[in-house]
C-alpha cells in the first residue's frame, strides 16, 4: 500500500519497523541506559580483577573470573534491565495497551521488541565482555567473550520477554529464574543448566577461547558454536511462548 503525497507515492513504514523504532525510543529512556551501563562497567572491573587472581596464566585467570562474574552476574543483570524495559515495564505501567490494541500482529510485537532489545545488548554488554578480556591481558580471547556475551544476552532478552507475558511481577520472577533456578539448581542439575543462557554462554567461551580450565566444560552441555545453536533454540522457544501468551492477554489496568 502506498500513499500519494504532493504528486509522489510514499511507501509507509512497516508496522514491524514502527514497533522496533518505538521500542528503542520510548522503552529505553536515559535512566535505563544508565542502568545498563552499570553492569557493563562491572564487566570491565572483573577484567581488571583477573589481573590480581592467582592462576597459572592470564587466560585461566580471566576464564575463572568471566565464568562467575561476567557471564554469571553482569550479563544476566544487563539483559534483565533491557528485557524488562522492552515489555515488562510497559505492562506494569499500563502503557502497553497502546501497542497491544494496535492492528500489528502479535508476532510483530514480540519480534520487534526482542530485536530491539537484542540490538541494545549486542552493542552494550557484548563489547564490554570483549573489552574485559583485553583488560585482563588476553586480547586473543576477546572474540569468544564477545560472542558468548552477545548470544547469552540475546537469549536472556527472549526469556525475559516470555516471563513478562506469563507473570505480572516480571522483575521478581526474572531474578528468581536467574539466581535461584539457574545459579542454584543449575549448578546441581545438568538438565537445568542445559537450558540456561548463563551456562551456555560459559560453554561458548570455554569451547572457543584459548587456555581455559577444564572445569568450565560441563558434561551434557555443548561447547563453542554448538552452544550458540542451543541458545538460538532456547530463544526461539521463549519467543514462541511469548507469542502464544500475548495473543491471550487480557489487560485491564496498570497492575496487569
Amino acid at each position: 500500500m502506498t500513499v500519494a503525497t504532493g504528486g509522489t507515492r510514499v511507501r509507509p513504514r512497516s508496522r514491524f519497523a514502527a514497533i522496533f523504532t518505538y521500542t528503542l525510543r520510548s522503552c529505553l529512556p536515559a535512566r535505563r541506559w544508565a542502568a545498563i551501563a552499570l553492569p557493563c562497567a562491572g564487566a570491565l572491573l572483573f577484567g581488571l580483577l583477573a589481573n590480581a587472581v592467582d592462576a597459572d596464566s592470564p587466560g585461566r585467570a580471566f576464564a575463572n573470573v568471566a565464568a562467575e562474574g561476567i557471564f554469571g552476574l553482569m550479563m544476566p543483570i544487563a539483559a534483565l534491565v533491557v528485557g524488562d524495559s522492552v515489555l515488562g515495564a510497559e505492562v506494569r505501567s499500563g502503557t502497553f495497551h497502546f501497542t497491544w490494541l494496535s492492528p500489528a500482529p502479535v508476532w510483530q510485537i514480540v519480534g520487534g521488541r526482542w530485536l530491539a532489545g537484542s540490538l541494545v545488548v549486542t552493542l552494550s554488554i557484548a563489547p564490554s565482555c570483549a573489552l574485559a578480556a583485553v583488560v585482563a591481558g588476553v586480547p586473543e580471547n576477546a572474540w569468544p567473550a564477545f560472542l558468548a556475551g552477545a548470544a547469552g544476552s540475546i537469549a536472556y532478552v527472549a526469556l525475559f520477554i516470555a516471563i513478562a507475558c506469563v507473570a505480572r511481577r516480571t522483575a521478581v520472577w526474572s531474578l528468581a529464574v536467574v539466581f535461584l533456578v539457574e545459579r542454584l539448581l543449575g549448578t546441581a542439575l545438568t538438565g537445568i543448566a542445559q537450558l540456561s543462557p548463563t551456562w551456555e554462554a560459559r560453554a561458548i567461551y570455554a569451547g572457543l577461547a584459548d587456555d581455559v580450565p577444564e572445569r568450565l566444560q560441563r558434561d551434557g552441555i555443548p561447547t563453542g558454536f554448538g552452544a550458540v545453536v542451543r541458545l538460538a533454540i532456547i530463544a526461539a522457544v521463549c519467543l514462541a511462548i511469548a507469542n502464544w501468551r500475548m495473543s491471550r492477554m487480557q489487560l485491564s489496568g496498570a497492575s496487569d
